[in-house]
């Protein structure tokens, strides 16, 4: 997972822009205190709000721990032997 130690804080202008690797980010207006952002990137590229990706994120975490609760279930019953047949062999 990605640890932020520390960020890059830049000032930019309404019309100026970024450029993270293949990503440009423009801002488009500011008023109010928002800001409107204009982001082109290759077609294909996920692009998230922060606060999407962290429900979505916090919406897989409990199904993953649901399913690691019914493997382990799983894995108990496997190990319990049936009734009458217990001990090895089970012949008569």
């Amino acid at each position: 997972m990605y640890e932020e130690r520390s960020h890059l804080l830049l000032v930019r202008r309404e019309g100026e822009s970024l450029i993270i690797g293949e990503v440009t980010v423009t801002i488009h207006e500011i008023q109010r205190g928002r800001v409107r952002l204009g982001v082109r990137a290759p077609r294909g590229m996920p692009i998230y709000r922060n606060e999407v990706l962290e429900a979505m994120r916090d919406s897989v975490r409990p199904r993953a721990h649901e399913e690691s609760e019914i493997e382990q279930k799983e894995g108990e019953a496997r190990k319990e032997p049936a009734p009458g047949q217990e001990g090895e062999g089970g012949g008569s």
